[in-house]
């Protein structure tokens, strides 16, 4: 090869840029860092809206092509009739798409179900945060008792009641959480919602699983301790089988919304909350036992401040909808009257375990007087009427 031809200009051939490319085009947010398809709740969008919010699209507001995927009866995505329950704008149809439509969508919120947001902010760092850090905190509990010989301290009394009666809530827990919870993260219609049934149900998978490791460790470090009594209690004891009917029937509720209001809303104030504060915190300090309220305490603390916290904003937006308000309450109003039924019937079922601790806690009907106070408190802050039931 000559010197000429090494020096001679390839023929290939040149970019030639004309401000169309991806990136190249200059308009007011282009250094923006943030997202702004969304108007936040507050003055400053947090982490949690950037990672929630319309993070599952909806055809009436930015799905062009309409849902990507379907059923078998042709319905597609969330359907929005898998509640009876309404939020403004549910009526609306679906844009019609078609060739040169423009995929055009209705002006946010595409519905009032989107309004939605989650006091707790929960995402997936904070879901593994809370949680870790509350499994690690019952470990070293259970461990420091274990090293300490703290279980030595319970009478017998209360050994067979924490084997029989405290173990039979994982039942519960276990129940509500996969097939009641997890089934409602399904068929709710936004990421909002979603996020914060799924850790809900997470809450109580994971107070399932603490109470079973819990049992374990018991039946190792207390002679006679007998683990499989839970599961006699749960299926026989007629102490149980009202609160173990309701929760059958709790999972098998088709309504997403009517589930979590039924549980969240009417029987845990008058069924967990009664067995867990109103008898097993109180009684078991007074038997010797400072470590199952550690436990126990964990899923108390779940409900009260978490789980019944992201509830009352939920059905707040719907019980004061801007279209659907009065069909929403009337609603509400009915599934309050059936399942406040069901649940005092099965805390009255309950009762005779109050006798059954050596070192009585107080009384049950002391205690069912609470519950019912802390859920006409719940009522009230949903613009809801306690039912006539609340007063058997």
């Amino acid at each position: 090869m000559t010197e000429t031809q090494e020096n001679q200009e390839r023929s290939v051939p040149k970019p030639h840029f004309t401000d169309a490319e991806a990136g190249a085009k200059t308009f007011p947010d282009s250094t923006k860092r943030d997202f702004n398809y969304y108007t936040p709740a507050k003055r400053k969008q947090s982490r949690y809206e950037d990672v929630t919010v319309e993070v599952q699209p909806d055809p009436r507001h930015y799905l062009a092509q309409g849902w990507l995927y379907g059923f078998s009866d042709g319905r597609g995505g969330y359907p929005l009739d898998w509640t009876a329950l309404k939020a403004w704008g549910s009526d609306r149809p679906e844009p019609e798409r078609f060739p040169g439509s423009g995929g055009k969508g209705y002006d946010w919120p595409a519905t009032g179900w989107h309004e939605f947001r989650d006091p707790n902010e929960e995402w997936e760092l904070t879901f593994y945060r809370y949680n870790s850090n509350v499994v690690r905190q019952l470990n070293q509990n259970v461990d420091a008792a274990r090293q300490s010989k703290a279980f030595d301290q319970w009478n017998q009394n209360w050994v067979r009641f924490v084997e029989s009666h405290v173990g039979a809530w994982m039942h519960v827990d276990h129940g509500l959480g996969l097939y009641l919870f997890a089934n409602a993260n399904r068929r709710a219609p936004t990421n909002m919602h979603n996020n914060a049934i799924s850790v809900n149900s997470m809450h109580r998978i994971r107070s399932a699983q603490d109470l079973a490791l819990y049992n374990l460790t018991l039946t190792e470090e207390i002679e006679g301790f007998d683990g499989s009594a839970h599961l006699a209690a749960w299926n026989s004891d007629p102490a149980w089988q009202g609160v173990r009917e309701v929760a059958e029937q709790l999972t098998a509720i088709d309504d997403w919304c009517e589930a979590i209001f039924a549980a969240n809303v009417v029987f845990e104030p008058l069924v967990g909350e009664l067995f867990r504060s109103g008898l097993v915190q109180h009684a078991a300090p007074r038997n010797g036992d400072f470590v199952t309220p550690t436990v126990i305490g964990a899923e108390e603390y779940d409900y009260a401040e978490r789980d019944l916290r992201y509830t009352k904003p939920l059905f707040h937006l719907l019980t004061n909808d801007k279209e659907f308000a009065d069909h929403n309450k009337e609603l509400l109003q009915g599934w309050l009257s059936t399942w406040t039924a069901r649940s005092i019937a099965a805390s009255r079922a309950l009762q005779p375990l109050w006798s059954q601790p050596e070192a009585k806690p107080p009384r049950f009907e002391d205690a069912l007087d609470a519950a019912k106070s802390r859920f006409a408190g719940i009522l009230n802050d949903l613009n809801l009427e306690a039912p006539k039931e609340i007063g058997q």
